[in-house]
């Protein structure tokens, strides 16, 4: 019997101002992933949003993610088609690097318990998995568990992955993110570049407050806390120069009503959060209106918070024959 599986995995917005490399939300934004076994050879296929930018060939990060879980549990198949149905702006900030690395792992977690009757890794362990990937867990983690997730890694366990500890958190039911996605891309590698190799005591001592506050404020329905919450000294300043219009969008998002706005991830996506019943309709506006008046399109869309997280469904069993 040849056996298949399908990911649907949300999106991520990380960092949220000041929770550098530790905190992050699972958005309303999906992609799917879809592993078969085949008869023969190994075809990957990529489809959707930004699909050109992905690569159909053994680099492919999600082929990778596959490879690695075969290879944890000694398993060769005879063949394989791996199809990554993108629904995540590429390169843009919103986790589709970790979209891919868990649509890979979990797919192939999962035929490999159809196949062999085992017991599946958990949640720790493929989120451990996921972060070696991905050198930090806020990412993955958001896009594993959904809701608000806050991470910690130590650097390697038992097994030399890293180990990581998440925990999930709700935020309040009418939480809306306005998301602005510039039509440029930029690297998490270059957005690393041009942060410091040090910074300040005050600075850490300034983001720690803002980092604890910012999830008290999410978990107790204090919203109009946001906009003290996610200010940042540690990454932001530095980030915002590499995006032509940054603070004229934040501007223009609060002007219109938002509750704060942050970069997403290393940029350049710009969110702005605001409450189910504020005009989301016109803080995209505005937001639209700044990136252009810099010189760039944007698309934007007005998303919640996905508190379910990552779903894997094995459909069917295909015959051989």
């Amino acid at each position: 019997m040849y056996l298949s599986a399908t990911a649907k995995i949300p999106a991520s917005t990380t960092n949220l101002g000041p929770g550098f490399d530790v905190l992050g939300i699972g958005l309303s934004l999906y992609s799917r992933v879809i592993l078969e076994e085949k008869a023969s050879g190994t075809k990957i296929i990529c489809l959707g949003e930004d699909s050109e930018k992905i690569p159909a060939t053994p680099d492919n990060i999600a082929y990778q993610a596959v490879m690695k879980i075969f290879d944890h549990f000694n398993y060769q198949p005879p063949g394989l088609q791996l199809t990554i149905d993108n629904g995540i702006p590429a390169i843009r900030g919103l986790g589709g690097s970790g979209t891919a690395i868990l649509g890979g792992l979990l797919t192939a977690n999962s035929i490999c318990h159809q196949r062999f009757g085992i017991e599946s890794l958990s949640c720790s362990e493929i989120l451990s998995f996921a972060t070696e990937f991905e050198g930090h867990p806020d990412n993955v983690a958001a896009s594993l568990l959904g809701g608000v997730v806050v991470s910690a890694m130590e650097h390697s366990n038992k097994d030399n992955l890293p180990s990581v500890m998440s925990i999930k958190l709700l935020p309040p039911s009418d939480l809306r993110l306005i998301v602005a996605i510039p039509d440029f891309t930029l690297t998490t590698q270059k957005a690393r570049s041009v942060l410091p190799d040090s910074v300040n005591f005050s600075d850490a001592v300034f983001n720690i407050g803002r980092s604890s506050l910012l999830v008290a404020a999410l978990v107790t329905d204090n919203l109009d806390l946001l906009a003290t919450a996610m200010q940042d000294q540690l990454h932001q300043p530095y980030r915002a120069k590499l995006i032509p219009g940054f603070n004229e969008v934040f501007e223009a998002a609060m002007s219109a009503g938002a509750l704060s706005v942050s970069l997403s991830g290393a940029g350049p996506t710009m969110i702005a959060y605001a409450r189910s019943s504020s005009n989301t309709k016109k803080i995209s506006e505005r937001m639209t209106y700044a990136f252009k008046n810099n010189g760039l399109n944007c698309q934007t869309q007005i998303l919640s918070v996905d508190i379910n997280g990552t779903k894997v469904d094995s459909p069917s069993r295909k015959s051989i024959l």
